[in-house]
């Protein structure tokens, strides 16, 4: 339930703060964000996936706690983060 390499630079350039940025909080949410929807379809067929719905959990949980120290650090980055991917708040 990962996503593909082509998929993941796209999901990097898009989200990048600089032309080699590929571990700031915005893009490792944005990767996080992008593999959640990617498993939330697969549960829409496949709903007693028990063994990757906690994988899905730890995704959420990790997205949470990357979003708490976006959101901690500088509030700004944060509210378009949250905007650019459709997330609530």
């Amino acid at each position: 339930m990962s996503i593909t390499a082509e998929r993941k630079a796209a999901v990097i350039t898009e989200n990048a703060r600089t032309a080699t940025d590929t571990g700031s909080p915005e893009v490792q949410v944005a990767i996080i964000t992008d593999r959640i929807q990617t498993l939330t379809e697969h549960f829409k067929t496949h709903a007693k996936d028990n063994h990757s719905r906690r994988g899905l959990l730890m995704m959420v949980n990790r997205r949470r706690a990357l979003l708490d120290y976006l959101k901690s650090r500088d509030m700004a980055r944060y509210t378009a983060l949250i905007a650019k991917l459709g997330l609530r708040k």
